[in-house]
């Protein structure tokens, strides 16, 4: 087997084994989301992470729907809360008004 042939064979065991992983979809209801800024910080914030690979939010129902490879939910829920967007059920006063401050910044970064 030359060079060659070895290279091809290994590029496409690559190829074929990258695509054969499957997209996982993740859906996360959280609260205080405002508006665009809102919308635009979480999603700037979840695109940060590893794997993700499209990040949508329904404002009317609070709900991020998270698409890509080996997701991890924990991690995105701990950087939520954070900004002041907690998950559903877990609300406080400290969250709401870190949410104005991430509304702001979200709003300038648009």
């Amino acid at each position: 087997m030359t060079c060659i042939t070895s290279c091809v064979i290994a590029v496409r065991y690559i190829w074929v084994h990258k695509t054969t992983i499957s997209m996982e979809t993740l859906a996360i209801f959280v609260e205080n989301i405002k508006c665009g800024g809102c919308m635009s910080g979480i999603k700037k914030a979840i695109l940060e992470f590893p794997g993700v690979q499209s990040v949508d939010i329904n404002l009317e129902e609070e709900k991020i729907t998270i698409q890509g490879e080996q997701l991890d939910k924990e991690s995105y829920v701990k950087k939520m809360d954070g900004m002041g967007y907690p998950e559903k059920g877990h609300n406080t006063f400290l969250k709401e008004a870190k949410s104005y401050v991430s509304c702001a910044i979200g709003k300038v970064t648009a």
